[in-house]
């Protein structure tokens, strides 16, 4: 891997909004949630931002199509958990989001090393799933701050759409799988008939 692809400014955004994450996580330990939130805002704002600064100055970088997805993971999977581990989240929500995420993980690894595929873009159920939990984990944080009936009906509304968009976009990543294998796979030789 070249390191100049490590030093594009997209990449350095995303490695950036990865060692947002152990504060964020100290900060909900401590309770102080405000400003847990506060970083989870600008971390979900690099995320963003790396994205259209790859496109404008055309640092689209096969490190930044990997590096991308896995600190979206690992904040939104870690903040999941301990969240659930602090009784804000109930447990079912964090649950199904780490079994899709570790299925999907280790179905790449294998589909990798067998078939050499390497092309997993997320689809439009994965990124409406994305953006699911990042709402849910938004209002779970502001219940916090503002325990107010319309912030809670938010929290409700965004977990149930994340374990709607978990399993929706689980199966579709399936079904998709399945198509790139087909795409991938030789064609079966010919048949050859005698007389």
């Amino acid at each position: 891997m070249k390191l100049s692809q490590l030093l594009t400014y997209p990449n350095q955004l995303t490695l950036l909004r990865m060692s947002f994450l152990p504060f964020i996580v100290i900060k909900l330990v401590d309770g102080h949630y405000g400003v847990a939130l506060i970083l989870f805002v600008l971390a979900g704002m690099s995320d963003g931002l790396d994205g259209l600064l790859a496109r404008a100055l055309k640092q689209q970088t096969v490190l930044g199509q990997y590096l991308d997805p896995i600190a979206d993971k690992m904040l939104l999977s870690t903040v999941f958990l301990v969240l659930s581990i602090l009784h804000k989240i109930p447990w079912k929500f964090t649950v199904v989001v780490f079994s899709r995420d570790l299925s999907i993980l280790a179905a790449s690894t294998v589909l990798f090393a067998i078939a050499g595929l390497r092309d997993f873009r997320p689809s439009v159920f994965g990124k409406a799933n994305t953006f699911a939990q990042v709402a849910a984990v938004f209002f779970v944080l502001l219940l916090q701050i503002r325990p107010e009936r319309w912030v809670d009906i938010a929290r409700l509304t965004f977990l149930r759409a994340t374990f709607t968009f978990t399993i929706i976009s689980a199966i579709h990543y399936v079904f998709l799988v399945g198509k790139r294998l087909r795409d991938n796979s030789p064609p079966a030789p010919a048949e050859t008939g005698g007389i």
